[in-house]
């Protein structure tokens, strides 16, 4: 049976632009001053011009990371670390509750760190106006905010433009994790700010993302050793990789990511994929709202246990994900959907489905076909369950 592929947020197919980019790729080291060494130089230093042009960013901007993960760490404990040697009173990390888990743990690992969330709305957007008044009451306190561009499991956008301002009119450095929303439009819509990459999200093979940080945002680096990305970011540099994501980048951007099937602008698509989902589970809610992600639909399936439901999905050929694909498999509630108001179970019932440059109306209409049956197994393996816990409760017996 073949798959139809809707996790394009996890991770989308490598573009045969990348492809070709990376087995174009010299070898040898770019920090090496022989002819392979220069050669590799070049091709990094025209990946990195590439990138910034896309991002309308300086090309000295760009620092080349492992990927998003790296990047978000680099940003938020790099700042972080660069605020307080700077002044030791700038001890408060600000990030909102639905942000990944490379922001959230980064933070949460700074020692001797203060972390303020900040909570969302039930579309999962941050208020700024409550942002402000957090940033007034903290004043000299705040090292940065980090918040991120759009949502991975729900696409919610971020007002980044408000955002910005907010934390430009009190001195306070902003992060953005743009991870999720670069590929399909660029960079995000402030000045001056660090934001995060990862070219796996935009059709690049994984391992190769970047920090861009602009020369006035100040930041200590995690690994030494070499100096290389501006001293910020030691390590041999991945050249292969570096030319593949700047060929991703141009692709999907050139593309204009709204459309998948040709003919079928994405965001139609998307339509379809909700109004399909809601026709053969009347039950399922989509959640999340407003500015979105063009391919990312979440729904909640109340009475099934998320990761049943995506078993069954994959037995007929479907592969999503539950919520965030970085704790698939673990049988916690989205702590996204929970910022957003959800309770435990329903936001243990949540699928994520998301589409990308590969996608056709067959994956949605395979989608829309399969789900009905496995929908009516999940929820009676979750009755199931439900009864034994109950009788083992009334039995005295532990669960």
């Amino acid at each position: 049976m073949p798959s139809h592929y809707l996790d394009h947020a996890a991770t989308t197919p490598v573009r045969p632009e990348a492809t070709a980019a990376w087995l174009a790729a010299p070898g040898g080291n770019a920090s090496s001053v022989h002819a392979t060494g220069r050669r590799a130089r070049r091709v990094l230093e025209e990946a990195r011009e590439e990138v910034a042009d896309r991002l309308s960013v300086t090309a000295s901007d760009v620092v080349f990371t492992s990927g998003g993960t790296m990047a978000d760490n680099l940003a938020v404990r790099g700042i972080h670390a660069a605020r307080t040697v700077a002044d030791p009173t700038r001890d408060t990390i600000v990030v909102s509750a639905v942000e990944h888990h490379a922001v959230l743990d980064a933070a949460a690992a700074v020692p001797g760190a203060r972390v303020h969330t900040l909570p969302v709305d039930e579309q999962g957007r941050v208020n700024t106006e409550h942002l402000a008044d957090v940033l007034a009451a903290e004043a000299g306190r705040v090292s940065l905010v980090s918040v991120m561009s759009a949502n991975n499991e729900v696409g919610t956008a971020q007002p980044i433009a408000e955002i910005s301002a907010v934390c430009r009119s009190v001195g306070v450095p902003l992060h953005i994790d743009a991870v999720q929303s670069v590929g399909w439009w660029g960079a995000p819509p402030a000045e001056g700010v660090a934001f995060s990459v990862s070219g796996h999200k935009f059709g690049a093979p994984a391992g190769i993302g970047a920090l861009v940080l602009p020369a006035g945002v100040p930041c200590q680096p995690l690994i030494v050793g070499g100096g290389q990305e501006r001293k910020v970011h030691s390590g041999t540099l991945n050249v292969a990789g570096a030319a593949a994501m700047a060929a991703a980048l141009a692709a999907a951007l050139d593309s204009n990511l709204a459309s998948g099937e040709p003919g079928t602008p994405l965001p139609q698509l998307r339509a379809e994929l909700e109004a399909g989902v809601v026709a053969a589970a009347p039950e399922a809610r989509i959640v999340g709202g407003g500015d979105r992600l063009p391919g990312v639909v979440s729904a909640v399936f109340d009475g099934c246990e998320a990761d049943a439901l995506l078993m069954l999905l994959d037995a007929a050929g479907i592969e999503c994900s539950t919520g965030s694909a970085c704790t698939a498999g673990i049988p916690e509630p989205s702590h996204v959907l929970a910022a957003m108001g959800a309770d435990p179970a329903t936001a243990r019932s949540a699928l994520r489905f998301s589409l990308g440059w590969t996608s056709t109306r067959a994956d949605v209409e395979a989608l829309v076909d399969a789900l009905p049956e496995a929908v009516a197994r999940a929820r009676r393996a979750s009755a199931r369950q439900s009864g034994r816990r109950t009788s083992r409760r009334l039995s005295g017996t532990a669960v």
